[in-house]
């Protein structure tokens, strides 16, 4: 289940839950983010590499290439027996920005995205067939938790992919984690 939480940033203990995707969808465009749900429905090995992953949906990456001018794609793909899950879960925590436009889309798993808007930070978890948009610029970070089970293709409108510009800030260490917030929808 796809859900949302919009919290003030200073009160990550208190915030509104959405669980309808009209609702997810409608709040996200108050903010510029695009929330999509599309079907996931290639068949994946457990082995999948990612020229596997981007030839199953090439038609939709081929849409969202034209839509968009993205330049450069590629899938992220974790699991737990993963030997450097701890350092891509730190490196994606950290607070940060991007000079351009992306987009996710969750082909299998589900992580959880923050997006520090103005005054408020939009905890969005995403789910296998969620397409997720993160403006130009728009303070975010990504939890994958600390067993991650996702395969997410990631688009972006620079050939170089993806690049960040860390804040410096501690603010998502004052949130909940994936697993946190999971069990709290629990």
């Amino acid at each position: 289940m796809s859900a949302l939480t919009v919290y003030l940033d200073n009160q990550p203990q208190f915030g509104e839950l959405y669980t309808d995707f009209t609702s997810i969808k409608n709040q996200l465009n108050k903010i510029g983010v695009q929330f999509e749900h599309w079907t996931a429905n290639c068949k994946l090995s457990a082995d999948a590499d990612q020229p596997s992953v981007l030839a199953a949906y090439s038609d939709s990456i081929d849409k969202l290439k034209e839509q968009y001018g993205f330049q450069s794609v590629d899938v992220i793909k974790l699991n737990p027996d993963h030997p450097e899950k701890a350092v891509f879960r730190q490196k994606f925590l950290a607070e940060h920005i991007h000079d351009d436009f992306e987009v996710r889309f969750f082909v299998e798993g589900r992580g959880l995205f923050y997006l520090h808007v103005e005054d408020n930070v939009y905890a969005v978890l995403c789910e296998k067939g969620d397409l997720i948009s993160v403006p130009a610029n728009t303070t975010h970070w990504f939890d994958m938790g600390e067993n991650p089970e996702f395969t997410c293709i990631r688009l972006f409108t620079t050939p170089d992919g993806w690049v960040a510009d860390f804040t410096g800030s501690a603010i998502a260490k004052t949130f909940p984690t994936l697993d946190e917030y999971v069990a709290e929808l629990s």
